[in-house]
């Protein structure tokens, strides 16, 4: 491995970690995927969502986490492959998001996957591609 392919995948590690950081603060986490970028959702093996660009994406991703009241976001194993300006990546990660309804809390713990693809744009590495794969999600009430 070349000291170039070690820095572009510690420079993609920082960018999920970011995207992972900001949880459900939409709006900024637009800054690292690229304009065209396509994201795709499925909850289990069913399509749930089929993103073009960035200003679809933060519609929807605020829709999804507008009842969200807190949440935890763990990144796990990362196998990352470069090549060149490109690379692809396979990410896992677990996705707590407290929402309130009818006055009780719920928790939703979600075991996802993702399946990436960057591209580094002047100088800088961005997703480009994104499938989201919700593997296990349960949501139950939140007991005090």
């Amino acid at each position: 491995m070349t000291l170039e392919e070690i820095q572009a995948k510690m420079e993609i590690q920082e960018l999920v970690g970011k995207f992972s950081n900001l949880e459900v603060d939409v709006p900024p986490q637009m800054a690292l995927f690229t304009p065209d970028t396509h994201v795709e959702v499925f909850m289990g093996d069913k399509l749930a969502f089929d993103i073009h660009g960035t200003a679809e994406l933060e519609k929807v991703f605020s829709q999804f986490t507008a009842a969200v009241k807190r949440s935890h976001h763990m990144n796990g194993q990362h196998v990352i492959k470069v090549d060149g300006d490109t690379a692809t990546g396979v990410l896992y990660c677990r996705a707590a998001l407290v929402t309130e309804e009818d006055g009780r809390e719920f928790l939703s713990d979600n075991f996802i996957y993702y399946e990436d693809t960057y591209a580094k744009v002047d100088g800088k590495w961005l997703i480009k591609a994104r499938r989201s794969h919700f593997i296990i999600s349960d949501k139950h009430e939140l007991k005090a």
